[in-house]
């Protein structure tokens, strides 16, 4: 069995229920709030929240990030299954989940992307789905960073053809000509930075907006009274 593709509780290694705790509070906000827009997935989604270009670009989106640092697949998966999505109907749901999947394959990771994928559209049939492509990571070129590139490329192919699911590259920029990346794009090499957030992520928000518009209804034409 894909270790990838069945939902896991993360395990409280510092003994404080913090995964839990976050969990809950997203149940909590999910009843709570009418959001639009939901990001679900790991680290780098949930830094993006800390900067500069969430405020400018996604805040005024009526977003929710259910985004938890350190996140696999595995786990994104059981917090769909265990309420995170049941009390909400946002039009779109960006997922980014993977990178830290650092044991399995490719084929694996891919594997899980797709699963959280399936459990999104059978609990959110009408939602549309947006992938931003898993991001390069390390200062140097190293096996992880050309698994996420495999990984992106497998997603890629398997979503051609599925209703309301669509990648979007976001890697634009972070790699310099010598192949590395930059602390000023992505602080500890692994998630990003404003500047970082701004060029990577600016795809994502032209995606988004198109698709807001696209499904806003149309306006009726009062007829002015004589």
């Amino acid at each position: 069995m894909n270790p990838c593709a069945v939902p896991t509780q993360r395990p409280d290694d510092d003994g404080d229920e913090r995964w839990i705790c976050i969990h809950r509070r997203f149940i909590s906000e999910s009843r709570e709030k009418d959001p639009d827009v939901i990001f679900l997935g790991d680290c780098v989604l949930e830094t993006l929240q800390d900067t500069e270009t969430w405020n400018q670009y996604f805040a005024p989106m009526h977003c929710l990030n259910f985004s938890i640092r350190g996140d696999r697949t595995e786990n994104v998966l059981w917090r769909i299954e265990n309420g995170e999505l049941d009390n909400v109907k946002p039009k779109i749901v960006v997922l980014h989940v993977g990178t830290n999947n650092i044991e399995n394959t490719a084929e694996q990771i891919a594997d899980g992307i797709m699963e959280i994928v399936c459990r999104i559209r059978a609990k959110l049939p009408d939602t549309y789905i947006v992938l931003p492509t898993l991001l390069p990571r390390g200062q140097l070129p190293n096996k992880l960073r050309d698994k996420n590139a495999e990984v992106n490329r497998m997603v890629k192919e398997r979503v051609i053809g599925l209703n309301q699911v669509q990648t979007v590259c976001i890697d634009k920029g972070l790699l310099q000509t010598d192949n590395t990346i930059s602390h000023h794009d992505m602080f500890d090499y692994k998630n990003l930075t404003n500047s970082g957030a701004k060029k990577t992520f600016e795809p994502v928000h032209d995606l988004l907006s198109q698709i807001l518009n696209e499904n806003e209804p149309e306006k009726d034409l009062l007829t002015p009274s004589e």
